[in-house]
This record gives C-alpha cells, structure tokens and sequence, in this order.
C-alpha cells in the first residue's frame, strides 16, 4: 500500500491527532498486508513442486523403428549385430557383427575394402544376405580365387562386383529410389518404398527384404539378390 506523506507544519492539535490516528490505521492494514503476503509466500514456497510426467523418447530414436521388410525379424534384438548395436559403428564393421552378411563381410575383407568403407563420409550400401550369395557359390568361389591374381584386392572382379552394390550417399527410402549412380561407375534403378522395393542393374533384380538400416555413415539395405549382372551363370 503507498503511505501517504504527512505534511510538515503548526496545525491545530486536532487535525494532527485525526492524522496521526488514520495514519497508525493504515500501518496497521499496511502489517496486515504483509503479513498476507508473507504467509501466501511461505505457503507457495513449502508447497512440493509437481513432477513434470516422464516423456516417451520419440519413435526415430530406436533405430528398428524407421526399418522395413520381413527380413528384418533375422535380425538380432540385441547386441552388436541388432539395429541399436549397428547404428554406433561404421558400415563394414556394423555389416560385421551382422549373421545376415557373413558372406558379403567375407568378400569385402578379401579384397580390403572395409576400410575404405568404414572411412567414407556418406554411402548406400545393397548388402546381398547369406542365401543370396549361396545361389551363386560357384561363381563366388571363382571371384574370391581371382582376388590374388588382380593388381591389387581393391581392383579385382570381385571388388567391382562389391562397389556395383554402393551408393555415394546415404539416402532413405524417399530419396533413395530412382536412377543411381554406384561407386563402380555404373547405374542401378530402384524403385518402391516401405511397403515394397526393388533394386535392379538391367540384368538381376532383388528385392529389398531388410530396409532403411542405419549405421554411423551409411544405409543399409539388405536384399535378396547379388546384383552381379553378366557375372552370374
């Protein structure tokens, strides 16, 4: 409450006692007051803040959330090779620790691309599993023979072959259909989405059964086919 200020002066007996008694008044409504507020104030502070109801992490933060494809329940739900363990690592070591690939993660040690993999900034990676290798044993024999013969193990048949499977970008399911160039400079065509996709070269056509996987630089998408074109009888 604002005090009114008494005015100096002689004023007669009467008027001073008349102010001085409505100002004893208003210090009295003036300590009421406060000690209003005072007590609202103690009683706002002692009363327990109310927690604030726990948050559900958002959908996208579980990485098996955003895959797709019936293949994907292959796929371990916990550990180095399950989706939450693949995301942390780089893409050759995430494809490692996966039981779907262990053919491809053979062939891509043989000719000693995991590192160029795991060092790339970005990539697409068409991960053809086991079965999908296994059709075509007798010309995977031949190619992991050949890799000694080439220059170098980054230059054999083989590694050709692996880099037909590589996007220079890591694209998902909306931006990854369409014409794409591979990292061994020829072209794939994917087409579809979630619910539906294939990845073709012109002469072998897979399809997507494990999509949309991530790791720390790249996409996975598992298929079914190995996209090795003419190479395979």
């Amino acid at each position: 409450m604002k005090l009114q200020t008494l005015r100096r002066g002689t004023a007669a007996a009467a008027i001073l006692t008349m102010s001085v008694t409505l100002a004893a008044c208003g210090s009295d409504d003036s300590d009421s007051e406060a000690g209003s507020d005072t007590s609202s104030s103690a009683t706002t502070e002692e009363s327990p803040a109310e927690e604030a109801p726990e948050e559900e992490p958002p959908a996208e933060a579980d990485p098996a959330a955003q895959t797709f494809g019936d293949g994907c329940a292959e796929v371990p739900t916990d550990g180095d090779g399950s989706f939450a363990g693949m995301v942390d690592d780089p893409v050759a070591t995430a494809a490692s620790n996966n039981p779907l690939l262990k053919t491809l993660v053979a062939a891509v040690g043989a000719t000693e691309l995991g590192d160029t993999l795991n060092g790339a900034p970005e990539l697409t990676v068409f991960a053809p599993y086991d079965p999908a290798f296994a059709e075509i044993q007798g010309t995977v024999d031949e190619l992991l023979a050949g890799v000694p013969e080439a220059e170098t193990p980054a230059t054999s048949p083989l590694a050709q072959i692996l880099a037909h499977h590589v996007l220079g970008e890591n694209a998902d399911p909306a931006a990854v259909a369409g014409e794409k160039a591979t990292l061994n400079g020829d072209m794939l065509t994917i087409e579809g989405d979630e619910t539906g996709m294939t990845v073709s070269d012109g002469t072998v056509t897979a399809n997507v059964i494990c999509g949309n996987i991530p790791t720390a630089n790249a996409t996975v998408y598992v298929i079914d086919k190995v996209l090795a074109g003419a190479t395979v009888k």
